[in-house]
């Protein structure tokens, strides 16, 4: 296929590209990676009038680290978080999620901020993005403003970002010493859409889990982090008896749909297996921090 006429103009700074894209009326794309938009433009899934080419507006592409909370610029590429001292220091379960997104190619062009504005069930960004409570940092011509992980997704590739809107950043915790985190994830081949997946930190307190998240994705319309899940666990001594209990919650709470490639109830059956996984490990590499 070949995609419908569109307009090409390259915004000098993110005021530019918030005018471009009012200009639009809701009709115009915003341009850093491509990976995901560029496919879906050749098949006509999305025809813009004009796409807004971002790559060259200065400050986009840095990762910094401000008290708790990293920030990663609109322009910060799969390949650079996966590299970032910061990344691997502060937030480990990020930088051992990044081996799973898709292959070379992809990953030295496609951002991730990019992929968590896609918001495909299947995808790590988005699911780590709920995670580590993140903060969508958005511009326009109106203005600016932050939504929160939990707001922003509203179901399979849509989001709350207004058509006139880009994100210039994302904000994500890092976590704190002693920390334990676990990553889980299965696909049929290496770099393809996971079936399921399941990403988990929590922090060990005399001897029992305190601030237990855990988020899946691959099993829904949407990543979710696991409310109930997080609830049973938190000041549990994490033994067989908690996990097992764990695991039948977060199975019970998932909504997968069944397709070429699994029915709902081998994901039901493989995001459970994949949770005690991921649970385990992360509770094996907590260390004992102060109440």
């Amino acid at each position: 296929m070949k995609p419908a006429r569109f307009d090409y103009v390259r915004a000098e700074t993110v005021a530019h590209a918030g005018e471009i894209l009012a200009a639009a009326g809701g009709d115009g794309k915003v341009l850093a990676g491509g990976q995901s938009l560029m496919p879906m433009i050749n098949f006509r899934l999305v025809k813009p009038t004009v796409l807004v080419d971002i790559n060259h507006i200065a400050g986009l592409d840095t990762i910094a680290l401000d008290g708790g909370r990293l920030r990663l610029g609109a322009l910060v590429r799969h390949r650079m978080t996966a590299e970032d001292g910061l990344v691997k220091a502060h937030v480990p379960v990020l930088h051992h999620a990044m081996k799973h997104v898709a292959h070379l190619t992809v990953r030295n062009r496609g951002t991730f901020c990019g992929s968590v504005c896609h918001a495909d069930p299947a995808a790590e960004m988005p699911m780590m993005t709920l995670l580590l409570d993140g903060l969508m940092h958005t511009a326009s011509s109106r203005g600016t403003r932050a939504v929160a992980a939990r707001d922003f997704f509203v179901g399979s590739l849509v989001t709350a970002l207004e058509p006139h809107e880009m994100v210039t950043a994302i904000e994500i915790d890092a976590l704190p010493p002693g920390a334990g985190w676990g990553f889980e994830e299965f696909a049929r081949r290496h770099g393809d859409y996971a079936l399921a997946s399941v990403a988990v930190v929590l922090e060990r307190q005399g001897g029992h889990a305190r601030n237990v998240r855990v988020a899946t994705m691959g099993v829904g319309e949407m990543p979710a982090r696991m409310d109930t899940v997080e609830a049973a666990l938190e000041g549990s001594a994490m033994d067989d008896r908690a996990l097992d209990g764990a695991v039948d919650l977060l199975r019970a709470a998932v909504a997968p749909n069944s397709d070429l490639n699994a029915s709902a109830d081998y994901r039901r059956h493989l995001v459970g297996a994949l949770a005690r996984r991921a649970l385990a490990d992360a509770w094996s590499r907590a260390t004992e921090t102060a109440q």
